[in-house]
């Protein structure tokens, strides 16, 4: 039906954009090749704490965050928390090779997927595509 103004459908064309963060830049453009296949705009970081500052200026907002979970200074769920505080629906999908997901599950800060490390890049796609609501 062609070109109807609605902001479902302007939504539809749009292409989401996702934020990857992990402070080992080589996983960083492990998870950018395992999502390129959906199509996704990108913004890269290995430093949680320029992704919080990026984040705070974006507009748009991105629509996913995919973080590892340890790094450093700041874990992916305090990083997914201070990102919720401006955009409360934010979705994620943590990352994590050294927390399982029972510490997730317990969590205060609620993700919408986990993947443990090492993944295959299909299931990272999969779980994006899923949190985006592309079956």
């Amino acid at each position: 039906m062609g070109k109807a103004g609605s902001p479902k459908g302007t939504r539809a064309k749009k292409k989401p954009l996702i934020y990857i963060v992990d402070d080992e830049a080589l996983l960083v453009d492990l998870a950018e090749a395992s999502l390129a296949p959906g199509g996704y705009l990108f913004k890269k970081f290995s430093d949680p704490e320029a992704a919080l500052k990026a984040f705070s200026r974006a507009r748009p907002k991105p629509d996913v965050l995919v973080t590892d979970y340890a790094m450093g200074k700041m874990n992916g769920l305090e990083l997914l928390e201070r990102c919720r505080q401006k955009e409360p629906q934010l979705k994620c999908v943590l990352i994590s090779g050294t927390v399982g997901a029972e510490v997730v599950l317990n969590a205060e800060v609620k993700v919408d997927r986990f993947v443990g490390k090492p993944y295959q890049p299909e299931s990272l796609l999969e779980l994006v595509r899923r949190v985006l609501g592309e079956h």
